[in-house]
């Protein structure tokens, strides 16, 4: 899929700006928040002592809620354990895909967190950490389905809405995409599955970990083999924030360094 994937990189770089969210009605300005005076250098964050994550809690492994409620995962792990890091608590956010990017934009959030991969448009309205962790898009089918990957441009296609997979799929065919007539978006990959389960769409192009929750709740449901495309996850925090962009990135590292990161990531995700 190498080649697709270069095309696919290649695509992205000439779309319009999916989560700009900044035009002239925008009415509410971004929290000048707070200092957190335990760290060396003064970090601002939008709530006295609190690292505020916003996050789409419909993502399992990665982001999910628990029988209370409760927002967990990995990220929320690792989320929790930069908090610590940098001495503040932690306070979790959930909402819509779209609305926890534009959260840190429009500063309601210090940082987000929700399986989130670069693009060069959200380069252009976020900053970005270090990567952490890599994802694999796959494609979910229907078992005895005709679906491969070279006849997905056949097909209805169900993504997440302003995700790398509704972006890359719905592009142009001249651009390694399959068209918008050929994507569906929806609100989460969860309403995504359940279309496909129902026969309103041919298969889902959702990244590796969720889809294997998705089939485990689906009977009737598979993973086409071989990867869609490849992506790095990363933090991503609002453009200009240097302060807040290196106090992440500090503690993230150490992170990495230490195992902690990978530990937590296999206590969800089993390799192999």
């Amino acid at each position: 899929m190498n080649k697709k994937f270069l095309a696919l990189l290649s695509a992205a770089a000439m779309m319009t700006t999916l989560m700009v969210g900044c035009g002239g009605n925008n009415d509410s300005q971004p929290s000048t928040g707070s200092t957190n005076e335990g760290s060396d250098a003064a970090l601002t964050t939008v709530t006295p002592g609190t690292l505020t994550v916003s996050t789409n809690a419909t993502f399992p492994p990665y982001e999910m809620t628990d029988d209370s409620g409760n927002v967990v995962g990995i990220d929320v792990d690792i989320a929790n354990a930069i908090a610590e890091k940098l001495g503040l608590e932690l306070e979790v956010i959930d909402m819509d895909f779209d609305a926890s990017l534009l959260a840190v934009q429009n500063g309601k959030s210090d940082i987000c967190m929700a399986g989130l991969s670069i693009t060069p448009d959200r380069a252009a309205v976020m900053d970005f950490s270090t990567s952490y962790a890599t994802g694999v898009q796959v494609v979910i089918v229907k078992e005895g389905s005709d679906v491969t990957m070279d006849n997905l441009g056949e097909q209805m296609i169900g993504t997440q809405r302003g995700t790398t997979g509704f972006l890359y799929a719905s592009d142009t065919p001249e651009n390694g995409g399959y068209g918008e007539d050929h994507v569906v978006a929806y609100d989460d990959g969860i309403t995504a599955t359940k279309a496909l389960v129902n026969d309103q769409i041919d298969c889902v192009i959702i990244d590796k970990a969720p889809a294997q929750e998705y089939v485990k709740a689906n009977p009737g449901l598979t993973i086409l083999e071989g990867d869609w495309v490849n992506e790095d996850y990363s933090i991503g925090v609002a453009k200009g924030n240097t302060a807040m962009l290196e106090a992440v990135n500090g503690a993230l590292e150490e992170l990495i360094a230490d195992g902690t990161v990978q530990s937590i990531i296999d206590t969800y995700i089993t390799a192999g």
